[in-house]
């Protein structure tokens, strides 16, 4: 198999591995790699790097256990040099296992990049080269560089080393040399202060990238990618990029890329980064454990600020096995595994500490929430802290207790969706009360910032009580946003707001499905859906990448869409009183093809930022209806569903501002095949996404005639994953065969080698299409030590 590699999306799903991995369940899995160590590494050193494994990994080297490592988020190295065998064949053997140590689909194994380091005796440190900017203007930026330089021998080394600095032509534009004596045993750190003059500055719409190369006597290399950025913070302002104030669009993410799982591989990561950001996000928060490194460059690149985030666990375990059992042992480990990760980066502008850590508003856990700050400011202080905390969790006792009261005799036989919206409301009321006032006072004062989950009454109070407080909403309701925009926008303290989520993810089984009051849910369900649920369906884009109606709603709050957006209710839920749960968006889609529904009453929302919505059917009036911030930036209309043509005129002082429409499919089903590029890299980080489509003649979606697509390849690349974005089913995406969900599936092509792969796709009734994608030969592998993708990238029996 090729790296990186998620072993439980292979799994079968069982209902009694429960909701929150998505039913997949937990188990024990073994990597192995044979590989030759030549003679002359005898005088190397050989460091094996794991940037993830899920979870629980033991290591071991031709036989002998090596190494063993708990949290399956967190960077960690392994020296192999004790264990090698040299001028023959060695093996390495990783264990991991899963068992309900997580509340959302994890995957399990080495499921990041793992990379064979292999240096000399004097060598630069892995993670060796720290770069900050500590001051910059228009006319020069101060750039810092701190160089750990190694001796693993037995005599004194003196050696040059030579700092050079590049821009984004690879002109190289500072430079500076020194000198070193390195004792055996004793790391030296070198810094240099090199100037960079006019410097281009990293930024969300210009991210500027500039690249250190440090050199060691041409005994090892070290390439950095950085940015020249400032940060300033303060209640007035609030954050500053370079001087400007940003309030941060942001989505919450967890860390799966959908039908390939957990796997990490960098084009994956890449895309959630460019849709995202496609989508009017300017920043994620990584929900809820640090980020993968692949994912931190594509933010680098296209400008995308992020919260990397710690644990979700501290000491109190939040499932019967999570990382709470070894937190007190490793969180420093992890800490700084997590800092030496994201130090060079410039996307990254705040550390959360953890996500709604239930002890944290407790005099001993805020002892927890302050060795951790203070562990990352010692490590870093050039960023800010902040913790995810849900304070409403210390008081969900009482809001159940007065959420019961208030819906009387029906809590036990009515909609989850009804109650969880009654205690929703409840904790609101709670949240600004004087107990969470007194309880998170001590865990706010430890922060940068005051990260709330679903604490946005509290926006407002605080800025009298605590007026020196800066708040981020790091976790907020998406049926709420136009709301939650409006006093991110009207309070300077309030840097911004997180969604949960920017996009879909596999686990937490259906907390964000549709209800209806005349549904009837049992009431030891919970918030989650049963079996066969998949996906949380909470996204603002949907786990294929494709764009929901939320996200279109949330582009037109945040001021970045003029056209009006068409959302039709299902009409076989005309008439049925929508409950909104707290991730709950309607069960809406922009299409106007609804076969079986000729004469039927529909129910059609239009949101727009714009005064008035004129609706046209079939160029007929329909009528003319506020829109707009007064109105929730919804217009709504109750349509007798007739075929053909549906219009949304926009209009704004009396004026048309822009307009929208819909037309109904025609005809038979057709199949449609597209590449997100033709040309991919033929390595193993690079993938090619294959949208599929099923619509008439003239490109129009058929929505609702979804059938079975076949992907079969020829050339050099596999079917990393086939599926669609629907929440609820039994199929795989590991399998050749997927049926399309409102029309649409994804197939994830991963290159083998250099040259052409054929991707034909074919479907009962519409034939057969194909897409070419050219996987180009890669380049050159950079020097010493620069990691490389291991094993190979053509795959090779393990």
């Amino acid at each position: 198999m090729t790296l990186p590699h998620d072993a439980m999306i292979e799994q079968v799903r069982v209902p009694e591995a429960g909701g929150g991995t998505g039913f997949f369940p937990g188990g024990v899995y073994e990597y192995r790699k044979t590989f030759a160590v030549p003679e002359e590494h005898r005088d190397k050193r050989v460091i094996l790097e794991f940037e993830g494994v899920h979870r629980d990994a033991m290591l071991y080297v031709n036989g002998a256990f090596a190494a063993h490592h708990t949290f399956g988020y967190t960077e960690f190295a392994l020296a192999l040099d004790p264990f090698l065998r040299y001028g023959t064949d060695n093996d390495i053997r990783v264990e991991c296992r899963t068992h309900q140590d997580s509340r959302w689909y994890s995957g399990a194994g080495l499921h990041r990049g793992v990379n064979l380091l292999v240096g000399n005796l004097v060598h630069i440190a892995r993670d060796g080269v720290r770069v900050t900017t500590p001051d910059v203007d228009a006319e020069r930026a101060v750039v810092e560089l701190a160089t750990i330089v190694e001796n693993d021998g037995r005599t004194t080394a003196t050696v040059d080393i030579v700092t050079e600095i590049h821009d984004d032509s690879g002109t190289t534009i500072a430079s500076d040399t020194a000198v070193v004596t390195v004792l055996p045993g004793e790391p030296a750190t070198v810094r240099r202060r090199l100037f960079v003059p006019e410097p281009a500055l990293w930024g969300v719409d210009h991210p500027h990238l500039y690249t250190a190369t440090v050199t060691l006597s041409g005994l090892d290399e070290e390439r950095v990618a950085f940015g020249i950025r400032t940060l300033r913070l303060d209640p007035e302002h609030g954050l500053r990029v370079n001087g400007e104030t940003v309030k941060l669009r942001g989505a919450c993410v967890h860390h799966d890329n959908g039908v390939i799982g957990a796997a990490s591989v960098a084009r994956a990561d890449e895309r959630r980064v460019e849709l995202l950001k496609e989508a009017g996000f300017n920043a994620v928060r990584s929900a809820h454990n640090p980020i993968g490194r692949a994912m931190l460059d594509a933010c680098d690149r296209l400008g995308m600020l992020v919260i990397d985030e710690a644990f979700d666990a501290w000491t109190v375990p939040k499932t019967d096995f999570d990382h709470a059992l070894a937190f007190p042992q490793c969180w420093e480990r992890d800490i700084e595994a997590l800092v030496a990760k994201d130090v060079n980066h410039p996307s990254v502008i705040l550390y959360s500490i953890g996500n709604e850590i239930p002890e944290a508003t407790t005099p001993h856990g805020s002892v927890w929430a302050r060795r951790l700050a203070e562990k990352i400011r010692v490590l870093d202080g050039t960023r800010f802290v902040t913790n995810a905390t849900n304070a409403t969790l210390a008081v969900m006792d009482e809001a159940i207790a007065i959420a019961r009261e208030r819906v009387g005799e029906s809590a036990e036989t009515m909609g989850v969706n009804t109650m969880m919206a009654t205690v929703g409301e409840v904790l609101n009321e709670l949240s600004t009360s004087d107990l969470v006032t007194r309880q998170t006072a001590e865990v706010f004062s430890v922060l940068d910032v005051a990260g709330m989950n679903y604490l946005e009454t509290r926006y407002e109070p605080d800025r009298k009580l605590f007026p020196h407080r800066i708040i981020v909403g790091s976790e907020t309701h998406p049926t709420r946003i136009d709301r939650l925009w409006r006093l991110v926008l009207d309070n300077s303290h309030v840097i911004g707001d997180f969604t949960w989520a920017g996009w879909d993810y596999l686990g937490e089984a259906g907390i964000g499905r549709p209800g209806y009051a005349d549904e009837r849910t049992d009431p030891g369900q919970g918030i989650a859906g049963a079996y066969p649920w998949l996906t949380a369906r909470v996204g603002d884009l949907d786990i294929t990448g494709h764009r929901r109606a939320p996200s279109y709603y949330r582009e037109i709050v945040f001021g970045l869409r003029e056209e009006p957006y068409i959302a039709v209710h299902r009409p076989e839920n005309h008439g049925r009183t929508f409950v909104a749960g707290p991730w709950s968006w309607p069960d809406v889609l922009p299409s106007w093809s609804w076969e079986s529904a000729d004469g039927a009453r529909v129910r059609v929302d239009v949101y727009s930022q714009a005064d008035e919505v004129e609706l046209l059917l079939n160029g007929t009036f329909v009528g003319r209806v506020a829109a707009g911030p007064g109105h929730r930036y919804r217009a709504e209309f109750d349509v007798e569903y007739r075929p053909g043509e549906l219009v949304a005129v926009a209009y704004r002082n009396g004026r048309e501002q822009s307009r929208a429409r819909l037309v109904s499919a025609r005809g038979p089903v057709l199949l449609s095949a597209r590449a997100d590029r033709s040309e991919i890299r033929a390595d193993d980080t690079d993938l090619a996404f294959v949208d599929i489509v099923l619509t008439d003649a003239d490109g129009v979606l058929h929505h609702d005639r979804d059938r079975p697509v076949t992907v079969e390849l020829t050339g050099p690349g596999v079917l990393q994953g086939l599926g669609s974005a629907r929440p609820v089913t039994e199929e795989t995406f590991t399998g050749p065969t997927h049926t399309t969900h409102q029309g649409r599936a994804l197939a994830v092509i991963r290159p083998t080698g250099p040259g052409e792969i054929d991707v034909v796709v074919t479907a009962e009734g519409c034939g057969r299409t194909s897409v070419l994608v050219h996987a180009a030969a890669s380049q050159p592998t950079a020097p010493a030590q620069e990691p490389t993708p291991w094993p190979p990238p053509v795959p090779s029996p393990n």
